[in-house]
């Protein structure tokens, strides 16, 4: 099926604050002051260079006005060096100390690997397993262009692959998704029976990040339900 990317490109107001975490010029989170608990997005793109955290500009506005405390986290995406995002992430979620981790298709498999135990994590159409992710050749070798070889030679990358996490998680997915399919977190889930799956019937993968779609009311409510 042809994905809607309208929110890819969707003007939004930028952040009230952007502050480091790091010397590195993508060592950086966005905020968005509001009132409430403080969720933090990291985004997607399937960890390469090309892809940033504007795009999450109209998502962090919408959570904002939502009544949430926002704050949007860049990391560093080197091909073949993908211990850089993860420590990013990690260093950048221990700062903030969000009561929840929302991360989109690349970034819902760095949720899942840095989110701090008392954070729960919404991970939205996330690349869950790295091994299926690879047979199916997503985005045209993504895996390996991340890891720089093969997954099994990264299982402490593969979040299908490591302990349960501690914590409370759930998955939302489309089912029509075209860029991750929903196999991909149905073979996580398989592994981790304590996780919840929430199918988006006919849904595709951006659409989770769009407050404009049909489904936004749903990533609202199991946001809401992640917070302690």
């Amino acid at each position: 099926m042809t994905e809607d990317r309208a929110v890819l490109e969707r003007a939004a107001p930028g952040p009230d604050e952007t502050v480091e975490y790091g010397p590195a010029p993508d060592q950086v989170t966005d905020l968005w002051h509001g009132t409430g608990p403080t969720v933090a997005l990291v985004h997607g793109g399937f960890w390469r260079p090309e892809y940033d955290r504007l795009h999450l500009r109209p998502m962090a506005n919408a959570l904002r006005e939502a009544g949430w405390n926002v704050a949007v986290v860049e990391y560093r995406r080197e091909p073949g060096h993908p211990d850089a995002a993860v420590e990013d992430v990690r260093t950048a979620l221990a700062a903030l100390g969000p009561a929840v981790v929302a991360g989109h298709s690349a970034g819902g498999h760095l949720a899942l690997l840095a989110s701090p135990e008392e954070a729960g994590v919404l991970a939205l159409a996330p690349v869950a397993d790295l091994g299926l992710a690879h047979r199916l050749d997503l985005d045209e070798g993504a895996v390996a262009d991340f890891l720089g070889g093969p997954p099994d030679g990264r299982p402490d990358l593969d979040p299908v692959r490591l302990d349960a996490r501690p914590g409370r998680v759930t998955i939302v997915h489309g089912t029509e998704d075209g860029r991750v399919p929903v196999e991909v977190s149905e073979s996580y889930v398989a592994a981790r029976p304590e996780v919840s799956l929430v199918r988006l019937p006919g849904a595709g993968h951006f659409v989770v990040i769009d407050p404009e779609s049909d489904v936004w009311s749903i990533v609202l409510r199991e946001l809401a339900a992640l917070v302690r």
